[in-house]
This record gives structure tokens, C-alpha cells and sequence, in this order.
């Protein structure tokens, strides 16, 4: 497995007060033959993400068609779970309508930010969302406190299943407190009642790994196939890969993953949060780079 950067595709320019910096958790579907759209939070001037989006040409993703105008999803009301930002995580076609799993930030004084998962409806193929409601579909609980995020959610046959960032804990890492978490792995029958609890399916490596940021799930054929990114104190983030035969049980295949950090530039110091899109002009992954998406967006081709 080879993937050959292509390079930045977008960057915020700070025209708009909304979008002000930080295209951050590229969240990619296509929504027609000719374009593919990455749903993406933008920090405003204090920091707050909104959600909104790039469209790119579905037969080369480097050319932008189009860039948001206004927020798809704005923050909550104050006191909700997603009053300070939120974040794309997945998106799902499902019927006529699209499905956005976000994250929703709320800060605290000691554990500085909850991250929570709220789903929201587009009937306009993202343009603009409705929130299902005004708390998280993968509430906090006693089981996982802090995070119930970064979530990767498919619609496999007759089940919705999500693989989450999931922790109760807290460390130090670059001198702040942060959460440290695991990927869980969760089903639901309708995509909307989830259990208070996950099943632990990718656990950190100590003591240089404590989490992992959102990955990217699909299926392909009897296997289950994930790309995460892998939270460490040495590296910041990087993108790796494993395979599944049932979801649950993970075998980790890092070496294989064929894309890494670059030795200078825009994703040289950190990599992560990939979406992948296929189509009949090829495999596309969409992926941050340095500091959390301060230097845009970038996509790599597939070369099979």
C-alpha cells in the first residue's frame, strides 16, 4: 500500500470571521459524479470550530469548485455539550439523507474539554444540518467520562456500528492536562440509542502513545479495515493501519500504512485524521498536517 502526496489542496485565508484558521478532521463523501465534498471545522478567532465545507472535483481533488459561505453547523446553545465548536467526525448517506456524526466541545475547568459525539440531518447534501437533539447521541457515562469522540460510524447491513475515542483519565502531555483514550467499539440498531459502554478494540502503547484521534472505517469484503491516528508524546500524531475480521478484534499493521510524515513542509511534523474517498478516478485520502490543521489540507492518491 503506497500513497503519493499530492499536496495542499486548501488553506483558510482569514477573510471570513467563521472560518478565520485551521481546516481541521477532513470528513469526505461524494455527493454526484462530479464532486466530492470535505466537511471541515474552522476555528474562529477564539479558537471555536465551526462546521463547514470544500468541495473538490471528484477527478482530481487538488482543483476547488467551491468553499462555504456560511457554517453547515454552528455551535449549541450555551450550557450544551457543543457550545465551544464542533467537529465532522463521519458522515453517512442514508436515503435521501446525510447522517453527520460530530464532535461536540465543551470546556471545563479541570479537564479542560468533554468531547462528545451529536448527530445532526442534511437533506441538502450538507449545506446546512439539523441537530437530532440537543445532547449527544454517545452520551458521557460513568463507564467513559471524558470522551465518547472521534468517532468512525458505517452502515453495515442491519446494524450501525462506531468505532470512538473513548477515556476517563487524564495526563500530562506537552504540559497540559489531556485526555487519554482508546478506540471503543459500539452497535445500534438504528444509528441514534447507543449503550453506555464500548467494547475496548485498540488500546495505546505505552508510554509513548496515550490515544487515538478519529480514524477512518470501511469494509471490504470478510474484513474490516482501519486507518487511526496515533496520539504520542514523541510524534504529536500519525496515521496508521489495521485490519479486523469481525471489527472487534484488531491486528495492527502500521508498517504497511505507506504514508508518513514529510521531511519538511506543511505535514512534516505531524500527520492524521484521514477520510478516504474511491471513485472510478482513483483512491483519495484527505489528511491534516502540522498543527492541527493550521497549514490546510492536503489529499494523497492511492497507488495500487
Amino acid at each position: 500500500m503506497i500513497w503519493e502526496k499530492l499536496g495542499v489542496i486548501y488553506n483558510t485565508d482569514g477573510s471570513r470571521d467563521w472560518m478565520h484558521s485551521h481546516p481541521y478532521l477532513p470528513t469526505a463523501i461524494q455527493i454526484d459524479r462530479d464532486t466530492i465534498r470535505i466537511f471541515l471545522a474552522f476555528r474562529d478567532t477564539e479558537n471555536v470550530g465551526r462546521l463547514g465545507f470544500v468541495d473538490v472535483a471528484a477527478s482530481d481533488p487538488r482543483r476547488v469548485i467551491r468553499i462555504s459561505e456560511r457554517p453547515s453547523l454552528d455551535i449549541g446553545v450555551p450550557g450544551a455539550f457543543d457550545d465551544n465548536g464542533v467537529s465532522p467526525l463521519s458522515v453517512v448517506r442514508d436515503g435521501n439523507r446525510l447522517r453527520m456524526y460530530y464532535a461536540g466541545w465543551q470546556l471545563t475547568p479541570r479537564a479542560r474539554y468533554l468531547l462528545l459525539t451529536g448527530l445532526a440531518f442534511s437533506d441538502d447534501n450538507g449545506e446546512t444540518f439539523t441537530r437530532h437533539q440537543l445532547t449527544p447521541v454517545l452520551e458521557r457515562s460513568s463507564e467513559e467520562l471524558l470522551v465518547r469522540s472521534g468517532a468512525a460510524i458505517i452502515k453495515d447491513g442491519d446494524l450501525w456500528k462506531a468505532w470512538y475515542a473513548a477515556g476517563s483519565s487524564i495526563i500530562t502531555a506537552d504540559g497540559k492536562a489531556v485526555p487519554t483514550y482508546y478506540v471503543a467499539y459500539a452497535e445500534s440498531a438504528d444509528g441514534i440509542t447507543w449503550p453506555t459502554r464500548g467494547r475496548p478494540a485498540l488500546m495505546p502503547e505505552a508510554p509513548d502513545e496515550y490515544g487515538f484521534g478519529r480514524p477512518h472505517v470501511e469494509r471490504a469484503g470478510d474484513e474490516y479495515r482501519m486507518w487511526y491516528s496515533i496520539r504520542t508524546h514523541s510524534k504529536i500524531y500519525r496515521i496508521g493501519y489495521g485490519t479486523s475480521p469481525d471489527g472487534i478484534h484488531w491486528t495492527r499493521r502500521d508498517d504497511e500504512v505507506g504514508i508518513n510524515a514529510s521531511a519538511s513542509g506543511w505535514d512534516s511534523e505531524m500527520i492524521g485524521f484521514a477520510s478516504i474517498v474511491e471513485n472510478e478516478h482513483g483512491r483519495f485520502m484527505f489528511y491534516n498536517g502540522n498543527d492541527y490543521g493550521s497549514t490546510g489540507v492536503g489529499v494523497a492518491r492511492w497507488v495500487p
